[in-house]
């Protein structure tokens, strides 16, 4: 398994991400998004595998500007503003390769081990 959690430390579904891996001796890599953000290769695997970008967006984000303007621009023109603001992503993504969950998903987590 090769697990990456995208999150903040300040978010708590991020820790207990975090902490659900730990318990179970997987290692991860964790990406601090306010600090390195996402790919536009990760943001675009992390897409195909969870199906729309809508459903990646979090309406309870503190960069409500930002999260009022993806809502309303053109479908093509999305992605590329949540790779300039992937705080109105909601927290954690993770990804093990070319699957990957939105939220904390634990039961999804236990069929990749």
């Amino acid at each position: 398994m090769n697990i990456q959690i995208f999150g903040t430390k300040k978010s708590q579904d991020t820790k207990k991400a975090e902490r659900y891996f730990k318990e179970r001796g997987i290692k991860f890599q964790a990406v601090d998004l306010k600090e390195k953000g996402i790919s536009k290769g990760e943001l675009q695997s992390v897409l195909s595998a969870v199906g729309d970008l809508e459903e990646m967006l979090d309406e309870k984000t503190k960069e409500r500007e930002a999260y009022q303007l993806i809502r309303y621009l053109a479908k093509e023109d999305k992605f590329a503003k949540v790779l300039e603001h992937p705080m109105v992503l909601k927290q954690p993504i993770v990804r093990n390769g070319k699957q990957a969950t939105v939220g904390y998903c634990p039961d999804i987590w236990k069929t990749w081990e």
